[in-house]
């Protein structure tokens, strides 16, 4: 696992596998609510902790890595960085290699976008079932399974306490259909999970409007890149705002492309490996099924 600083409070941590990132994030001495405790008001969520009768610094722990023994080394990652132990676990989306933070932290609350919390209670289990198949198809051994526990809802759009300071959510959607950015203000580091990619190319979601709302974050997304100095991809380097710009305009004519020629769209930037050839398939045999569907809707009745 490699680690990067990218501000005093913000620190990545890059799995071995996927080159997934985990982001830990420190907030300043505040006010903060009951250990555990969720409370929304007015766009506003609360994932807090005390510790020893006052309000400290707070961590929270943005996604995860994959490994086991990563895993097991962000507690230490943390302690020798300076930050405390976390008080809150943030998933960017519903995807299982995004939500293995519990393993590292068993007790502490898991919050994401109320879109995702829909999304895990809709499919039951399922997140549980795709760690299993990964971890037999390369027998990786975990001391304990995977429990989510109690998932607490955020707003998105919206904002997340954190020691003093906020967090600022926005939602996302297309590569799923739930999910949520996390701008973290004060450093200006922006996390947009599966979005913004230099590794790999946009892959959209199986739900028929998906292409459609992938361009739409995309579209989100550009005021929040320029306002950032780094973008941080839920897989794949850190960027900074030129750079992460340049992706986003990349990946917005990709998808126009495959809007119009589907199979026949150009890869945006080096992303023509045989692994990104079979997730450009995908793409296109889904952006060709939703096209079909919009063609077999009624059409509106004539007045």
């Amino acid at each position: 696992m490699r680690v990067l600083a990218l501000h005093a409070d913000v620190l990545v941590a890059t799995s071995a596998i996927w080159q997934t990132n985990c982001v830990l994030v420190r907030g300043a001495a505040g006010s903060a609510a009951e250990a555990g405790a969720l409370t929304v008001e007015s766009g506003k969520g609360s994932l807090a902790g005390q510790h020893g009768g006052r309000v400290a610094d707070e961590t929270f722990v943005v996604d995860s890595p994959v490994l086991p023994e990563e895993l097991d080394a962000l507690p230490a990652l943390l302690e020798q960085a300076g930050f405390p132990p976390p008080s809150g676990l943030l998933a960017t989306h519903g995807d299982w290699d995004h939500l293995l933070g519990p393993l590292a932290f068993p007790h502490t609350p898991l919050g994401c976008a109320q879109s995702t919390v829909e999304r895990l209670r809709a499919g039951r289990g399922a997140v549980q079932r795709e760690l299993r198949a990964f971890d037999e198809r390369y027998l990786i051994e975990r001391s304990r399974p995977l429990a989510l526990g109690a998932v607490q809802a955020l707003p998105a759009p919206g904002r997340c306490e954190i020691g003093g300071l906020e967090l600022e959510l926005y939602p996302t959607a297309g590569h799923t259909a739930d999910g949520m950015a996390i701008l973290v203000p004060w450093a200006r580091v922006l996390l947009v999970g599966d979005y913004l990619s230099p590794s790999e190319i946009p892959t959209i979601g199986e739900e028929a409007q998906a292409l459609g709302a992938y361009v739409d974050t995309l579209g989100r997304l550009q005021p929040l890149v320029q306002s950032a100095e780094l973008v941080v991809p839920g897989h794949g380097p850190p960027l900074g705002a030129a750079d992460a710009l340049t992706v986003l305009d990349q990946d917005l004519a990709y998808l126009r492309a495959l809007a119009e020629r589907g199979l026949d769209a150009e890869l945006p930037r080096a992303a023509r490996r045989a692994f990104q050839q079979g997730l450009h398939r995908e793409n296109a045999a889904r952006a060709g099924k939703a096209s079909q569907q919009e063609r077999r809707l009624p059409s509106p009745p004539r007045s």
